[in-house]
């Protein structure tokens, strides 16, 4: 056997995409020279790694079992240049972070300057709703969380961020009337509800709760952005997130329309498990979390404070 990195590399990344063309584009490779290495990789076993049914390529059973081994190895590869940049008196590693999803305006804020000051650091930053986001942190698959409100069911540990204030959104040229009542407004005009499991729907239905309000119609859209192009196209009302929607507040295409017991004030926290044992890597994103924090607030957020 004489296989090289790059042809394991190749191969699971085709095993994920199950794909030429998506594995091609995943690696920055063409098409033909995917197909060359997969091909070399190949010629060393006399079982097929995949297969072609109809125009459609497979992993074969074989070639599974291949993979997971692949993946082992290349997780040992990773280990040891990280091992060699710590020789070499580098921080190295990688950073795993889960992001509620409209953190994913938040969290990047907080990473650059550190990913670019460690250049052998490596970041997998995950983006998904709160309910997925508690299971990573749960199941340890990451550092570090952020999170718009704290996890009842873990003992954890946390950084306050700055607020996140969810006001009631809408397109500006739908012109709300300025004199309609919530109740009328809930009652006359769409609401639009982010997907079960994210904190913005729970405290959107808190709201209508504690105030036995009457929604004339509920939409569900699955992410935040689908939210706001929804909002912006005039199809109902939403209440989002002020962080999310910098650029359409400033353009004066959304508006933030007043309701008694609005904004709903929550806090962006940075939050790990208090009993997570955190490595160097994890304790210096800390360190400088810690000290840039409010430089970073004032950076990047001042805009937020007139809201």
């Amino acid at each position: 056997m004489n296989y090289t990195l790059h042809q394991l590399q190749v191969l699971k990344k085709i095993a994920e995409t199950e794909s030429i063309t998506k594995a091609s584009e995943e690696l920055y490779l063409t098409q033909p020279a995917v197909s060359i290495q997969l091909k070399k990789l190949q010629d060393q076993f006399t079982i097929p790694l995949t297969e072609v049914i109809g125009r459609k390529l497979f992993i074969t059973d074989f070639g599974r079992e291949v993979v997971e081994s692949v993946e082992r190895i290349l997780e040992e590869v990773e280990a040891i240049n990280y091992m060699t940049n710590r020789y070499r008196n580098l921080l190295a590693g990688k950073l795993r972070i889960a992001v509620a999803s409209t953190g994913k305006y938040v969290m990047p804020y907080f990473l650059t300057d550190f990913v670019n000051q460690h250049t052998a650091v490596d970041l997998n930053m995950d983006v998904t709703n709160k309910s997925l986001v508690v299971e990573a942190m749960e199941r340890n698959e990451v550092d570090f969380s952020l999170v718009s409100t704290l996890p009842s069911q873990l003992d954890v540990s946390y950084i306050d961020l700055f607020p996140n204030k969810l006001h009631l959104i809408g397109a500006k040229r739908l012109k709300t009337k300025r004199n309609l009542s919530v109740k009328g407004l809930f009652k006359n005009y769409p609401l639009l509800f982010r997907e079960a499991g994210s904190a913005t729907r729970v405290a959107t239905e808190k709201f209508i709760s504690r105030n036995k309000l009457e929604i004339h119609k509920k939409l569900e859209l699955a992410s935040n952005e689908a939210t706001k192009q929804a909002v912006l196209a005039g199809l109902g009302y939403s209440v989002m997130s002020l962080v999310g929607i910098k650029n359409e507040l400033q353009n004066k295409e959304l508006e933030i329309i007043p309701i008694r017991g609005l904004p709903i004030v929550t806090h962006w926290r940075l939050v790990w498990l208090k009993s997570k044992r955190q490595s160097p890597l994890a304790e210096a994103y800390l360190d400088y979390i810690r000290q840039e924090k409010d430089r970073i607030i004032k950076e990047y957020f001042q805009w937020y404070v007139q809201y």
